[in-house]
């Protein structure tokens, strides 16, 4: 089987699947820290080398406070779980922000732990506007343009998976998804499956890709 190199995930619907278990929307944040982790084991697993996780945007703090307050307290959870594997660590967002959680800020330069091994990137209070607007003119006397971009340090992205049934990418690294596969589970994301994982992975093996060429 072809592997993707390097994986997306936009873990959604946690709101859906609080609502329909008769919880309230905030409540269905922290039951996605287990399957995060199921999935990064299982990447590790088959050799997949980079995976970004999609934590939460900047849009995502409009939503009402105990919402913030709920997504905001998974995801330093979810880093701190990763923290305690073979990973790479990197989370990426707009630190200038109050939104941005100070608890995260030591995760902002990549970190190796245990023995290393696969890249993890946490986008953490990202906003696409946000990551592209770094770009800079370089000097008018050589003509030159120099562009780079906050997730400059992420690579391109091989396959996003997106969990809860939208067909939409909401903002995910656009420069790095510029060639991505995109493959949608339409069950949320606390209720992953193993079986999510590999039928994407199989889908993906049997895409024609040519990167434009």
């Amino acid at each position: 089987m072809r592997l993707p190199n390097h994986i997306g995930i936009i873990p959604d619907g946690n709101r859906r699947w609080a609502v329909s278990k008769g919880m309230s929307k905030e409540e269905g944040y922290n039951p996605g820290i287990s399957p995060g982790l199921q999935l990064l084991r299982l990447c590790k697993q088959v050799g997949i080398k980079e995976v970004t996780y999609y934590g939460f945007t900047v849009d995502n703090t409009k939503r009402p406070k105990n919402q913030r307050l709920a997504f905001t307290d998974a995801c330093i959870k979810a880093v701190d779980v990763i923290s305690k594997e073979n990973a790479s660590l990197l989370v990426v967002g707009n630190t200038e922000s109050d939104m941005f959680p100070k608890e995260l800020l030591p995760y902002t330069k990549r970190k190796s732990f245990g023995d290393g091994g696969i890249k993890v990137n946490f986008l953490v209070n990202y906003g696409w506007e946000w990551d592209l607007n770094k770009i800079k003119e370089g000097e008018k006397s050589s003509k030159k343009v120099v562009s780079y971009i906050n997730s400059s340090y992420i690579s391109r992205v091989d396959l996003i998976i997106r969990w809860g049934g939208r067909r939409r990418l909401s903002g995910f690294l656009p420069v790095q998804s510029i060639y991505s596969d995109f493959y949608v589970v339409d069950d949320y994301w606390p209720d992953f499956k193993p079986e999510h994982f590999f039928d994407a992975l199989d889908w993906y093996s049997k895409q024609d890709i040519t990167l434009g060429g």
